[in-house]
């Protein structure tokens, strides 16, 4: 049952939507995830419905009238599968079972009922490259059971002068320190490269390819439009050497970015990470959802991929002109290079090389944050929420929010002593903030009553983000105007033709001012303005755009004084601090 209060939000905001009063016709001819803005749902922070401190997959369904209101096109789940929860879902020990805390298959069942009802689409996490150690496939693995001995990455490793057994390589955990273990009960080493706790998983190996492969179909069955899909490049190592031992990785040429010899940054993952058959994996999968597709009524099932890795890898993910790969390979470029200080032009040559260099026929993406870092209001500034959320929800191609962005959510404070993060507690007291994670998974803000309206527990997984009173969906729904509105207004505006379709032509105008447009011939000529500093800045937009005589503001940040509908002087605009701008021309 929904409760009154997504109800209301569901009511008013689709009411908004309809007073926009956006110039443009909807085009009507894209498939359902082009141009779209994908949702991340952090399950365990997100909503819990049966008060025991953890979100949950009821939760969730509770909530799915909010976001479609909102204007989202599809959400996907961090990791609902049954896991000892070390690493919060990432380490799965069963592929086929909801994790207890979650919920029920029942739950996810209605969790699906619930979104198709309503025209959301719901993709999940999928996690490739390793398992949990209690899975059963490892357990089998450490007995050498037939079919599973070498399904996970063994092996003998060295012997010392002294005969004491070391590790068969040098390289690094993503949670610091070796990223092999041994296991006394096999008398081998296994690797991990995340925690102990999380075996890689060996894709040499084609029954696990297979089985790996036997989990998407499972799942799709199960009424799932896709996946989003975890660390691609670390699924494929290099062949061991004929002794299994493995080549030791070169430490970066410059230790004083990284001076830790235990942290993974101070190591090149030549050997460990971005093999070319990650890629080739990819295809793959790409595959299987086309015969997917073909098989079960012709509804794109679709993949988004998480690889950090090098920009040519990048552009490889989408295909290789003869194969396709993933519809949407994360851009984390704003979310990475993005800076304080960093300059209008330098954000331009992020977009333009993105879009310059992409294979034809395919779409951008763009995101600012999600569940491994500081969320962008907190690394860019609160005052320059609306800036960037007006950025990449004007962009050319697909967007993708983390729960929380939309109300300009910032990182919750999260002590030594209530940290949980793997790859924090890793760490120690004095350093742990650098590490972990924590903090951008504090607990969605819904509104102002006890725990922000997240549970009716007495103490939650996280700690509540202390500013939750001011800053909640609830707050933002009744005010004037609010992040929320402005985002809701945005996603509106993403489905006029011009947007949709329209060619970007962009420019940086000093240091502080990025202005560009977006129009498709015979519709309307919208044109963005923003300034990222602390200056106002008198523009003639006619030098750059034709806009005329007169523009009409669309959508504005919040500190804007250019009230939404006022007609304006595109000759005679003021570029305030911090603020961005859609104009339309009139």
């Amino acid at each position: 049952m929904y409760s009154k209060f997504v109800m209301h939000i569901v009511r008013v905001l689709l009411a908004v939507a309809t007073l926009l009063g956006l110039h443009s016709q909807i085009a009507q001819t894209k498939d359902w995830w082009e141009n779209g803005n994908y949702y991340q749902i952090y399950p365990r922070s997100f909503r819990d419905s049966d008060g025991d401190g953890i979100g949950d997959l009821n939760g969730v369904t509770e909530k799915l009238p909010y976001l479609k209101s909102i204007g989202i096109t599809a959400i996907w789940l961090s990791p609902i599968f049954k896991s000892p929860m070390v690493d919060f879902g990432y380490d799965i020990s069963d592929f086929y079972s909801i994790q207890p805390e979650y919920g029920t298959l029942e739950d996810f069942n209605a969790l699906i009922a619930g979104a198709k009802q309503i025209g959301l689409r719901v993709l999940l996490d999928f996690v490739p490259n390793h398992t949990s150690d209690q899975s059963e496939w490892f357990q089998k693995s450490i007995n050498r059971e037939p079919g599973y001995e070498d399904f996970y990455v063994w092996s003998d490793g060295k012997v010392d002068a002294d005969g004491n057994h070391k590790p068969p390589s040098n390289w690094l955990s993503a949670f610091r320190y070796s990223a092999w273990e041994w296991n006394e009960q096999r008398q081998q080493y296994y690797l991990h490269q995340f925690s102990k706790q999380q075996p890689d998983l060996n894709y040499r190996n084609p029954l696990v390819v297979a089985k790996m492969k036997e989990v998407m179909r499972y799942w799709l069955d199960m009424g799932v439009s896709g996946f989003r899909v975890d660390a691609v490049p670390f699924m494929f190592e290099v062949k061991p050497y004929e002794d299994g031992t493995y080549p030791d990785e070169p430490v970066i040429d410059d230790v004083s970015i990284c001076p830790d010899p235990d942290d993974e940054c101070h190591l090149k993952h030549i050997y460990s990470q971005d093999q070319p058959e990650s890629i080739e994996m990819v295809y793959q999968w790409r595959e299987l959802l086309e015969e997917y597709t073909k098989e079960n009524g012709g509804e794109t099932r679709i993949m988004l991929t998480e690889a950090y890795t090098s920009f040519d890898n990048l552009m490889l993910y989408y295909g290789d002109g003869v194969r396709n790969g993933s519809m949407c390979p994360f851009n984390f470029y704003f979310m990475r290079n993005v800076k304080n200080d960093s300059s209008a032009q330098e954000i331009v040559d992020i977009i333009e090389r993105w879009l310059n260099n992409m294979p034809e026929g395919v779409f951008a993406n763009w995101v600012l944050g999600n569940h491994d870092t500081p969320r962008f209001t907190t690394r860019l500034g609160e005052q320059r929420a609306d800036v960037f959320t007006i950025l990449l929800q004007t962009l050319p191609g697909n967007a993708v929010t983390y729960n929380g962005e939309e109300i300009a959510m910032t990182d919750g404070k999260v002590t030594w002593n209530q940290t949980v993060d793997p790859q924090g507690c890793a760490s120690s007291p004095d350093t742990y903030e650098h590490y972990s994670r924590d903090p951008s998974r504090t607990p969605f803000q819904w509104d102002a009553t006890k725990n922000a309206g997240f549970s009716c527990a007495d103490t939650t997984w996280l700690p509540v983000a202390d500013n939750y009173r001011q800053n909640n969906a609830l707050a933002q729904l009744r005010a004037p105007k609010s992040h929320l509105k402005i985002f809701t207004k945005l996603l509106r505006l993403r489905k006029t033709r011009s947007l949709q379709d329209g060619a970007l032509q962009i420019k940086a105008i000093g240091n502080d001012i990025i202005i560009y447009s977006r129009e498709v011939a015979g519709d309307d000529l919208y044109v963005i303005v923003l300034n990222i500093g602390d200056t106002k800045q008198n523009l003639n937009i006619n030098e750059y755009f034709g806009m005329g005589k007169k523009a009409e503001v669309i959508i504005s940040s919040m500190q804007s004084t250019y009230r939404d509908g006022v007609i304006i002087d595109p000759s005679n605009f003021v570029a305030e601090p911090y603020v961005g701008v859609v104009l339309v021309k009139v």
